[in-house]
C-alpha cells in the first residue's frame, strides 16, 4: 500500500473509532458532565450498577436476548437443513425471502410488525374477553413482541451462517456413515451436528449481540418495556452523562466480546475443514 492509501486508511479508521474511543474515555470521568474531564474514576460505573432502572432495562434486554438467540438458532438451523435438501423454484424463493429479510431496514421491519401485532391482538382481545371476561388475559405489546421482532431477521442470520457449514461439509463422512448402516438421525446426531456445532453457536452469539443492541425495531413494539438501548436513548434526551457513558462502554465490550468468540468459531470451524483436505 504506497504512503497517501495508507494515511487516507489510517484517516477513515480514525473517523469511524474515534468516537467509540472517546465513550469509554469519558466513562472514567470524575466530573458531572460527559465532556469535561475533572479527573479518573470508577465512580460512574458503580452509579449504572446501582441505578434500577438501568438495572431493569438490562435484564429485560439479556432475557430478549437469550430468547431470540434461542428461537433463532432452532429455526434457523431447522432452516438451513431443510433448504439444502429443497431444489427448485422452492429453493430459490426461500433463498431470496432470506436475504430480503437481512436487506429490509429496521425501522420497516419495526413499523410491519407493530402494525401485525395491533392487527392481530385487535381481532384476538375480543374473543379473549369473551371467553374469559372482561377481566381475562389480554395481548399486549411487551417482551414478547420484542422477540417475535427480533426473531424475524435474527433467524435469517442463522440460516446464512449455518447453510454456509453445511456446504463446506465432507459428503464422504455422511456417505460413509450411511454405509454403516446408521439411521437419518443417528447421522444427524452423530456427524451432521457436531460438524455444525461451531456455526449454531455463532449464529446463537450473532442474534444474542444483535437483539442486546437493538433500538430501532424494540422501539415500536416494546410496549412499557424498556430494553436497554431504550433506556440509553431516553436518558440522552436529559444531557449525556458519564453514567451515559459508562453504559454504552459495558455494552461495547459485551457486544465485542461475543462477536469476537462467533468469528473466532466460525474460523476454527475453517481451520479444521482445511486442516482435514
Amino acid at each position: 500500500m504506497s504512503g497517501p492509501m495508507r494515511w487516507y486508511a489510517l484517516a477513515i479508521y480514525v473517523f469511524l473509532y474515534l468516537p467509540i474511543v472517546l465513550i469509554v474515555f469519558f466513562s472514567f470521568n470524575s466530573g458531572r458532565y460527559a465532556m469535561d474531564w475533572q479527573g479518573f474514576s470508577f465512580q460512574w460505573y458503580g452509579r449504572a450498577f446501582a441505578n434500577r432502572f438501568a438495572m431493569q432495562a438490562l435484564a429485560t434486554s439479556l432475557e430478549v436476548g437469550l430468547w431470540t438467540a434461542a428461537l433463532s438458532t432452532v429455526i434457523g438451523t431447522l432452516t438451513a437443513i431443510g433448504l439444502e435438501r429443497t431444489r427448485g423454484w422452492p429453493r430459490r424463493l426461500f433463498d431470496g425471502l432470506i436475504y430480503v429479510a437481512i436487506m429490509v431496514p429496521g425501522v420497516v421491519i419495526g413499523i410491519a410488525t407493530l402494525i401485525a401485532f395491533v392487527t392481530l391482538f385487535g381481532a384476538l382481545n375480543p374473543l379473549l374477553a369473551h371467553l374469559f371476561g372482561p377481566d381475562g388475559p389480554q395481548l399486549a405489546m411487551g417482551r414478547a413482541t420484542v422477540v417475535g421482532a427480533h426473531v424475524l431477521f435474527n433467524l435469517a442470520v442463522v440460516t446464512l451462517i449455518v447453510r454456509a457449514r453445511l456446504a463446506g461439509l465432507d459428503r464422504s463422512l455422511i456417505e460413509a456413515s450411511e454405509d454403516l448402516y446408521a439411521t437419518p438421525l443417528g447421522t444427524f446426531r452423530q456427524v451432521v451436528l457436531p460438524l455444525l456445532t461451531p456455526a449454531i453457536l455463532a449464529g446463537f452469539l450473532l442474534s444474542f449481540t444483535f437483539s442486546f443492541e437493538d433500538f430501532i425495531i424494540a422501539f415500536f413494539v416494546a410496549g412499557p418495556n424498556n430494553t436497554l438501548p431504550i433506556y440509553i436513548f431516553s436518558s440522552i434526551r436529559r444531557g449525556i452523562t458519564p453514567e451515559i457513558n459508562a453504559i454504552g462502554t459495558v455494552v461495547l465490550i459485551v457486544s465485542l466480546t461475543l462477536l469476537i468468540t462467533a468469528q473466532f468459531l466460525l474460523r476454527s470451524r475453517d481451520r479444521a475443514v482445511a486442516g482435514k483436505g
